[in-house]
């Protein structure tokens, strides 16, 4: 059996396509790069009102995600956050961010049901308020991944194509 990779580029999305070919039959299998919510769920525990991540636009095997995170009124939050002038909490803006690098860590070659908890976060920076009706586009890379234990991960999130939040997070397997 031999296997070849061939690019597909398409004006929206590039992507990998692995051809398997064996004596009989040719298979091919496109390398996923989007996920939808029922699909987050299947790799995350969260569920409402924690699940903070709506879909995966982008993701690169062992390295990246780019998630969204569409805010809401509806968020049980804003009742008691800010009154009159509803804020997503920072510590809320963080979780999503580190739910998407959750799906980076749990696609890894051998990581499938485990469970990364946050286990330190650095340089976080908020740099605009994230608001009812805002569409959170974080972007989430992998930059260490040790033991098959502990991973540091660099994260930041745009709305309107302007920065609202970056940082690090440190993550652990927890068994």
């Amino acid at each position: 059996m031999s296997m070849s990779t061939v690019t597909d580029t398409h004006p929206t999305k590039t992507s990998k396509i692995l051809i398997e070919e064996s004596q009989d039959t040719t298979e091919i299998s496109a390398l996923k790069t989007t996920f939808k919510v029922e699909e987050i769920q299947e790799l995350l525990p969260h569920r409402y009102p924690f699940a903070l991540v709506d879909r995966i636009i982008d993701y690169v095997p062992g390295q990246k995600a780019v998630g969204i995170k569409n805010v809401t009124i509806n968020e049980q939050f804003f009742t008691g956050h800010i009154p009159g002038r509803p804020i997503m909490p920072g510590v809320l803006i963080v979780e999503s961010m580190a739910q998407v690098g959750g799906v980076v860590l749990t696609l890894l070659p051998g990581m499938k049901g485990q469970f990364f908890a946050f286990a330190g976060i650095d340089k976080v920076r908020f740099r605009r308020p994230v608001v009812p009706g805002d569409q959170l586009i974080m972007t989430v890379e992998l930059l260490t991944f040790k033991r098959d234990r502990i991973a540091k991960m660099k994260g930041q999130g745009l709305v309107d194509g302007q920065l609202a939040v970056e940082g690090e997070m440190l993550f652990s397997r927890i068994d």
